[in-house]
């Protein structure tokens, strides 16, 4: 029998990746000396400090994946920029101060491409994230965010931590937040086609449809997460991206040999735009209606196109799901 040397605790472990690397775990990713524990916030407050030690305490973790985090789309972002920045800094400091005091051996954190400048060159990389201030629109969130990159690096040069972080372009995937209010775009198109389909209605989309975004599905960006955790050892972030291969590579992370294809530069023919997402949601789920752009909301960022060109070093051969299947 194999013994258990790798306690994982996932915090944020019911939300969409959270649910998407649980899943890749029990259909046969997890290794058999790994406990995976997966915690949300009905387990711990995590922007107390009492409460959050007391679940390190608990738990006893070895490794972490801090997914935890509050979170919502472009709108709920501008009226709660404040709440985003003091919400997420306590909850951050917390967990990287408990992991530390309690010698977990590696903690990966989960960042988003919005942390980006907005005014900026494309694509982006990771060395480009401090360059300027984020989009206004979510200056709350995306500094927060930013900070982790900052406090990874203090616990490793101070205290020689193994603490790092992913930064994921928009994911999306089963257990998402489907409110049209306050969810990411994906999901609230999918609810907004259901609801349009239930009354014979218009479907009517945010803003103006143009802006464009890379997105990721969450199964595979969860298996990059149990990669990250297992073999990638910089403290610097690394982008977790990619445009979708061909049916017949296959990845090292699956059974089978990886044939190994030129992977082109990440750029436009890798994004989607908000159009063209609502048009492949309202084409998947049969919607026959009127497709209506409501240009008094606002777009928020126009792009963020982020280069993979790190994660291709590492992984050449990762197979991504294609954004229409």
């Amino acid at each position: 029998m194999t013994e258990v040397t790798k306690r994982v605790l996932v915090t944020g472990g019911t939300g969409l990746v959270g649910r998407a690397i649980e899943k890749v775990v029990a259909e046969g990713e997890g290794r058999p000396d790994e406990e995976w524990i997966f915690v949300s916030s009905r387990d711990a407050d995590l922007t107390s400090s009492s409460e959050t030690k007391a679940l390190f305490e608990r738990h006893k973790p070895t490794h972490v994946i801090h997914l935890a985090a509050m979170v919502g789309g472009l709108f709920k972002n501008i009226r709660s920029n404040l709440d985003f920045w003091r919400t997420n800094i306590h909850i951050n400091d917390n967990v990287l101060h408990s992991a530390h005091e309690f010698g977990v051996q590696k903690v990966v954190s989960c960042l988003s491409t919005c942390i980006f400048p907005d005014k900026t060159t494309y694509p982006i990389d990771e060395t480009m994230i401090h360059n300027g201030p984020p989009h206004s629109s979510n200056f709350g969130y995306s500094y927060a965010k930013r900070m982790i990159a900052h406090q990874n690096r203090g616990y490793s040069e101070q205290h020689g931590r193994r603490f790092t972080a992913v930064i994921p372009t928009n994911v999306f995937g089963p257990h998402d937040n489907f409110n049209i209010e306050d969810g990411h775009v994906l999901p609230g198109l999918i609810h907004k086609v259901y609801l349009a389909k239930q009354s014979g209605s218009a479907l009517t989309v945010w803003g103006t449809g143009q802006p464009r975004r890379q997105f990721i599905y969450s199964l595979d960006l969860a298996r990059l997460f149990l990669w990250v955790l297992r073999e990638y050892d910089e403290v610097e972030p690394i982008i977790l991206s990619g445009k979708p291969w061909l049916p017949s590579q296959k990845s090292p992370l699956h059974k089978g040999t990886a044939t190994i294809l030129p992977f082109p530069t990440v750029g436009e023919e890798d994004e989607v735009s908000i159009r063209e997402a609502a048009e492949a949601i309202a084409e998947a789920m049969e919607f026959r209606g009127e497709l209506l752009f409501d240009t008094t909301k606002s777009d928020g960022q126009f792009k963020k196109t982020a280069s993979n060109a790190k994660l291709r070093r590492y992984l050449p051969g990762f197979q991504f799901t294609p954004f229409r299947e």
